[in-house]
């Protein structure tokens, strides 16, 4: 390495701890940065490259902040960190070029092109309840997979006359009405199918043939599950069940 080499590398490393010595380093290595920019536009950087410009002399600054004496000379390795910074900057460039701002003034009544769409609203209603109800689908399938059940046992196992599904709610109702019940029920992920049964008036025997839906239905009544807790309320009722 040269006498101007090692003293560029002294220099670079003092950048490194002082920014007061990165801005006199930069300042002093101006016309070079410069040159690597209109090597890079194919002209010399005016007012027309000013984004280019700066954006080379924050990879210029890049390059003093990541530099290495085990990287070799440092103003090959700050002149290819320009380049590539300037290559990422007009892909980018190239990529919105064609797209055109809904704040573009359409018209002579100071409107934009944003004021001639059609609402929006009911559209990203839609979808963030979509969204919002496949998050909550993942998240009650977790839960019921703590309980050894999947969507498709649940489903299978559902109340099929509205007398079941009736007595099967009114166990929920007594169960929500029995905080520590739901309580152990969510500790032990164990039905307490005795109590249930006692406090609810429903015969023992139809819990334990719908254990699976009262799970679900517990669950979904104790978790803050809105959405699964609507559907279930809507099916309730359909069935000639009360919510």
């Amino acid at each position: 390495m040269t006498t101007v080499e090692h003293d560029i590398v002294a220099q670079v490393y003092a950048a490194k701890e002082d920014s007061d010595a990165a801005d006199q380093f930069i300042q002093q290595y101006l016309p070079f940065i410069r040159s690597e920019t209109a090597k890079f536009v194919g002209a010399a950087p005016d007012h027309r490259y000013e984004d280019e410009l700066s954006i080379a002399m924050l990879a210029f600054y890049e390059a003093i902040l990541g530099y290495a004496r085990t990287r070799g000379a440092f103003l090959p390795y700050a002149a290819r960190a320009i380049k590539n910074r300037l290559i990422d900057y007009t892909r980018k460039e190239k990529r919105h070029q064609n797209v055109v701002s809904l704040h573009t003034p359409y018209g002579e009544e100071e409107r934009t092109l944003e004021d001639t769409l059609p609402a929006q609203n009911g559209l990203m209603e839609e979808y963030d309840l979509r969204q919002a109800s496949q998050q909550e689908i993942q998240e009650f399938g977790a839960q019921l997979a703590q309980f050894g059940l999947t969507f498709s046992q649940v489903a299978d196992n559902s109340p099929k006359q509205a007398r079941t599904l009736t007595a099967c709610h009114r166990v929920l109702n007594y169960a929500r009405q029995t905080p520590h019940l739901l309580d152990r029920f969510l500790e032990t992920r164990r039905l307490p199918i005795k109590e249930l049964s006692q406090g609810a008036g429903v015969d023992k025997k139809t819990l334990e043939r719908h254990r699976a839906y009262l799970v679900a239905i517990l669950l979904a009544f104790t978790n803050g599950y809105e959405i699964i807790r609507g559907h279930l309320c809507q099916m309730t009722a359909g069935k000639g069940g009360s919510a």
